[in-house]
């Protein structure tokens, strides 16, 4: 998320009461085309059953032991970025950067609750030691549960990785004061800042908020789920609570009413969060507010299992979480037989006045011990990545991709795609069906609220792909992957 330069905003919009809207048209397309060619082979299609949430949440608990995996391979070099990045980070420009001081939460945080099973176990990956004579290494190895892999062991994209696999200890990376080098556009200089002063507009125009009422939002029981299905359940903007290898996932959790620097949500949580199982993993994208929710994270207990870009880690163990994983591009770890990939995103990170890129960003891929993938795109632009991330980790069976905050679009392309961009990547990534997030919970940009949403369902029938796999979900819904 980016924030655009100091302006007083009008009050935010009341907080709307829950309420359930009717199903949006159906808009049925032509046949599918082909999967977007790549240099890997791709994996033969599984066919999976699409249900819906028929009974109250139930959790069987799952052992769940951590295999911290070494970088496949060498993140691909960035784009040269311009010598006026170093210019490029005014307080207005990102999230808001007043100190940073933690968001308000409008609910008290409650206290750790204290773990009823013995908590799942979580190292940060290590780099890669010298293989010696004998030792297989190399993507692509192949790793299966019980197999001894010691620190550093290369393991390729699509290894299994099972529950009870031996991994030893590793020490802490020392990880680089600036990923600047990451940037695949430069940030914003003097120029834009001008140009946005005299011509940008930071929130829609009044007759673009008049559609606040009928933003989607349905909440129901969360479905039922196993070891054997994938669910997912949209709690607003890019918090998600996934369901997957008997593991319950959040993604970039933001519970609060409000976050620095933007109005209150225009639609409330989805999930109320008394309402949640017990929470195995918490994967994070990047450190802007609207996806590093702090008063959130403080109602999680300490042992919670926090997976999180490079360098962010401090910012977790200074608030006493104890098993906190930092990745870079390319790397993964495991939880309970569930691999979790850490893979690029065209956007950047910064938290405070003197934080600008000083940790990573990018988006997730998870997979199940059966093979279900499911890639969590965090907050990205456009651009090459999709497609790698497709040849690396073929067969992704659901992609959730943000829609949301891209107008002015000459100055937001660079870091949140629009509704057309989406559809775009999820061809990209050979995704089988494309959730939208990433919209109708905080009004960050200048687009009419709802445009979003009728912008994506044009754009999948524009390029002939099945309707029914479009999961466009209001806020508070539920889809199920059955096996």
């Amino acid at each position: 998320m980016r924030t655009q330069p100091g302006r007083s905003h009008p009050a935010p919009p009341p907080d709307p009461a829950p309420r359930t809207h009717p199903a949006p048209p159906t808009d049925l397309g032509d046949p599918a085309p082909p999967t977007v060619p790549g240099d890997l082979p791709t994996a033969p299609a599984a066919r999976f059953t699409a249900t819906t949430p028929d009974s109250p949440p139930s959790r069987t608990p799952a052992a769940a032991t951590a295999a911290p995996l070494a970088p496949v391979t060498p993140p691909v070099p960035a784009a040269p970025v311009s010598p006026f990045v170093a210019l490029a980070v005014p307080t207005a420009l990102a999230v808001p950067t007043a100190s940073g001081v933690p968001a308000v939460s409008d609910v008290p945080a409650a206290p750790p609750v204290p773990a009823t099973t013995p908590p799942p176990t979580v190292t940060p990956p290590v780099p890669p030691l010298p293989a010696g004579p004998g030792t297989p290494a190399g993507p692509g190895t192949p790793v299966g549960p019980g197999t001894p892999v010691g620190p550093g062991t290369p393991v390729g994209p699509g290894t299994p990785v099972g529950p009870g696999t031996p991994v030893g200890p590793g020490p802490r990376r020392i990880w680089p004061r600036s990923f600047a080098d990451r940037l695949t556009a430069p940030l914003p200089g003097l120029r834009g800042l001008a140009r946005f002063a005299r011509e940008g507009a930071v929130r829609p125009r009044p007759e673009g908020l008049r559609d606040i009422p009928l933003l989607p939002f349905a909440p129901g029981p969360l479905p039922r789920a196993d070891a054997r299905t994938v669910a997912v359940t949209w709690a607003g903007h890019a918090s998600w609570v996934v369901r997957i290898g008997g593991l319950t996932v959040l993604t970039d959790p933001v519970w609060s009413r409000r976050i620095l620097g933007t109005p209150a949500r225009v639609t409330p949580v989805g999930v109320a969060w008394d309402a949640l199982p017990p929470v195995d993993a918490v994967v994070i994208s990047h450190n802007h507010y609207d996806h590093l929710d702090a008063p959130t994270l403080r109602r999680l207990p300490r042992h919670t299992p926090v997976l999180v870009p490079a360098g962010l880690g401090r910012w977790f163990r200074a608030r006493r979480f104890t098993r906190v994983s930092e990745l870079d591009w390319w790397q993964a770890t495991a939880i309970g037989g569930v691999r979790f990939d850490f893979v690029p995103a065209h956007h950047w990170s910064k938290r405070t006045l003197f934080d600008t890129c000083r940790s990573l960003w990018g988006g997730w891929v998870l997979t199940d011990a059966d093979g279900r993938r499911l890639y969590f795109a965090g907050d990205t632009g456009y651009g090459h990545w999709f497609s790698r991330i497709g040849r690396r980790y073929p067969g992704i069976d659901l992609a959730l991709l943000p829609i949301g905050a891209y107008d002015p679009r000459w100055w937001l392309r660079d870091v949140h795609c629009d509704p057309e961009e989406a559809v775009r990547a999820a061809q990209d990534l050979g995704a089988r069906r494309m959730a939208p997030m990433h919209w109708a919970t905080f009004v960050l940009s200048a687009e009419p609220v709802l445009e979003p949403l009728t912008r994506v369902r044009a754009a999948w029938r524009r390029a002939g792909l099945a309707r029914e796999n479009l999961w466009d979900l209001p806020i508070g819904a539920s889809r199920v992957l059955a096996g």
